[in-house]
């Protein structure tokens, strides 16, 4: 048992620091900084050797997407807002300019070490027969594949671009890879610039025939520069790839929020460049003309010795090589659900249920609503999709009830990030079908996950309603940890539907019953229930606090957990990302603990558990899922929920399966420390630590129990590795 099991150990002895319990800006840990962190550990799963080979590679991969994103959004809104003059500072003290200035010397260090990890796990590769060829070491027989290659399914999507006064540079688009040449004339020496933009669509490694080899496309490309340059020769190149601010600017007005959208995402594409990554050693010409053009900074620009786009490392998971990947796990169907012979509705009847993915399948929330369209019985469908796949099965069951006559209304939210252009086509495509699409407000987003269909049965109406705290999407849900309350409760039903009122509407629900909405009253409910667990400690009683979320950074909530700490409450938190609390300090924080789940799995869902007057795990908790995290934009400027379970069989799988089993965790946990350091310990002798992943997929969940009812929740054990 290691200090990482939160429900078996007791909290560690706080920190007494020299000066006292820190004060003001000290007592917050900056966001930025904690979300390279978390990108730290995502990456350091790359090196744990308890990782079949390829998961590591894409941990790589995962870490550079990541990355990818951090600086479009984040990094650029500081230098905005440093470019702006602003001073104002961060929650931890910090001026923009001084974030920006630690951002920089943490993110190199953090390219630097995704360089080295791809370096060993290459060699590592190559051991296992997956080898990246350099073009010294290709065959004849390479070199006569590779020529048909290019010919046939590369020059032909190829834009080589001279640089010169009548061919100014082009508009390098947001994670544009290209490279950039200096050639010389064949027949007399003169000398020319040019540019070869690299399309996105072709694949990054061309594979080689005769096994599990690979050549990098820039390779290939610099191979055939005479068909791309005849007459001409390679005198110098280097290769480029830029990032772009991604923030979208729309107007609060706009007439047509959809063709305002349509034009924001234009402005995206061409945003001013906020990075650049070069090949180390690049002629310094090609060097000062890429940064001219593309105007530039020294200190926007990232020399790299090793590999650009990493990213792209994902081509090389291969699906092929099972045995260097996890190994397989097929989701499960619901016992109760079978019971009924695939009926959701009527296994919702016989009582709430909650599933859990992806260790339960996400086909039953497709099921769930392809049933609906097709049911004589159910007349109204209400949905809302923040994201959700290019041919998602749940707008095309939602297109099928609107085309066989039912009322269908859906609101599609525009501003999710990065997915609005495919958000777009998905509203007029319900559109085409005839359901009524929403987009609610321009100020807030809808990132609420809330689903009703309302049934006629006998003389009655319904309503069946699936709370979630993930997407809409069946391709996150299969490695997304969320959860999915499906009910026909009445007061949960009437709630869903104000809240869609709202949406549609714009006015606020009043007497909601069950649920808290951002950015009405969710904060507000939480601080209460929070102060609420510190009027139990205060008064003698157990007082205990479990939650889990993506980030935690929200002042006013911190500020909130610091004073439950200091009236006795024990809080125990699982916080992925982002966490700008500082645990274990004596006098401020000194019954709060932190830790920091990584694994096969992405954890995603969002949980708080109130012991209210007892130990946790306890029956008399009162539970809550949510698809908020305890951030300010959350709280404040979303639409979310926060649920309250009322079902005792629901309540006891959220306290005693789910959240027992993340506080159990040991192999994948990280506690983060005092100073903001997040630690793992892995002894070397143990492979038995408690993982609460594989916990989960070799246990079903209590609530979708069927003939076999709810038995005894199953002790927190696994199989060893």
């Amino acid at each position: 048992m290691t200090q990482a099991d939160f429900l078996r150990t007791p909290f560690p002895e706080p920190l007494e620091l020299p000066d006292g319990p820190p004060e003001d800006a000290e007592r917050f840990f900056n966001r930025e900084l904690s979300w390279l962190s978390f990108n730290w550990r995502v990456l350091d799963e790359a090196r744990n050797q308890r990782v079949p080979l390829l998961e590591r590679l894409r941990f790589i991969s995962i870490s550079a997407t990541n990355l990818d994103e951090f600086y479009t959004v984040r990094v650029a809104g500081l230098r905005e807002l440093m470019r702006e003059g602003s001073s104002t500072p961060s929650d931890d003290g910090r001026s923009p300019a001084e974030q920006l200035s630690l951002i920089n010397t943490d993110a190199r260090h953090l390219m630097s070490a995704q360089q080295a990890v791809w370096d060993h796990l290459r060699h590592e590769m190559e051991a296992e027969g997956i080898v990246i060829l350099p073009r010294d070491r290709l065959t004849e027989a390479d070199q006569e594949f590779l020529h048909d290659y290019f010919q046939n399914r590369v020059f032909p999507v190829l834009s080589p671009l001279a640089i010169d006064p009548a061919h100014p540079f082009p508009f390098i688009p947001n994670a544009g890879f290209s490279l950039a040449l200096e050639l010389a004339r064949d027949m007399d020496g003169r000398q020319m610039q040019a540019l070869l933009p690299i399309p996105a669509q072709l694949r990054r490694f061309v594979p080689l025939p005769g096994g599990q080899r690979f050549l990098p496309l820039e390779d290939l490309l610099l191979m055939h520069l005479s068909s791309l340059f005849p007459g001409y020769r390679d005198i110098g190149h280097c290769a480029f790839r830029v990032l772009r601010d991604s923030d979208l600017e729309v107007e609060e007005e706009a007439e047509d929020l959809v063709r305002e959208f349509e034009t924001a995402l234009k402005r995206r594409r061409r945003g001013s460049v906020i990075r650049m990554k070069i090949t180390a050693g690049a002629p310094k010409q090609l060097r000062r003309l890429i940064m001219e053009e593309l105007d530039v900074s020294p200190d926007e620009v990232i020399d790299v010795k090793g590999l650009l786009g990493m990213a792209d490392l994902n081509e090389l998971v291969l699906d092929s090589r099972r045995d260097l990947l996890w190994p397989s796990f097929t989701p499960r169907v619901p016992e109760r659900v079978q019971d009924h012979g695939g009926d959701m509705f009527a296994a919702i009847r016989q009582k709430d249920m909650l599933l859990h993915h992806p260790y339960e399948t996400f086909d039953m929330v497709v099921r769930f609503l392809q049933q609906a369209a097709r049911d004589p019985d159910v007349l109204a469908i209400k949905q809302t999709l923040y994201r959700t796949s290019r041919d998602s099965p749940i707008v095309e069951a939602l297109c099928e009830a609107a085309e066989a006559g039912k009322s269908v209304t859906a609101l599609v939210e525009l501003k999710a990030r990065f997915d609005e252009a495919a958000n777009i086509r998905q509203s007029r495509r319900l559109e085409r079908s005839g359901a009524h699409v929403v987009y609610g407000f321009v100020n807030y987003k809808t990132h609420a996950k809330i689903s009703t269909v309302v049934r006629r049965e006998g003389d009655n109406l319904v309503t069946y309603t699936h709370y979630g705290t993930g997407n809409y999407h069946p391709i996150t849900a299969r490695v997304y940890t969320d959860l999915s309350l499906f009910t026909c409760d009445r007061s949960l039903g009437r709630d869903a539907t104000k809240v869609f009122n709202f949406l549609s509407g714009y006015v606020q629900p009043a007497g909601l019953e069950n649920i808290s909405i951002s950015p009405i009253d969710l904060k507000e409910k939480l601080l209460s229930l929070i102060a609420k667990e510190a009027e139990h400690a205060r008064e003698g009683r157990p007082a205990t606090i479990w939650a889990k979320m993506n980030s935690l950074i929200e002042k006013d909530v911190i500020e909130a957990l610091y004073a439950a700490s200091a009236a006795g409450v024990k809080i125990s938190l699982v916080v992925r990302g982002i966490c700008g609390i500082r645990p274990g300090i004596k006098g401020l924080s000194e019954n709060i603990r932190v830790k920091s789940i990584i694994g096969r799995y992405l954890e995603h869902s969002r949980i708080v558990c109130f012991g209210n007057g007892s130990e946790l795990p306890s029956k008399k908790a009162r539970v809550f899922l949510s698809s908020a995290d305890w951030m300010d934009r959350n709280l404040s400027r979303r639409v979310e929920t926060l649920v309250e379970c009322m079902n005792e069989t629901v309540k006891a799988q959220i306290v005693s399966q789910v959240m027992a089993a993340n506080m159990a965790d040991e192999a994948q946990s990280w506690l983060l420390q005092p100073n903001g350091r997040f630690v793992r310990y892995l002894p070397e002798d143990n492979d038995d630590l408690f993982n609460c992943h594989r916990f989960f997929m070799e246990n079903p969940s209590l609530s979708g129990r069927g003939k076999a009812r709810a038995r005894d929740v199953p002790e927190l054990a696994h199989s060893s590795d």
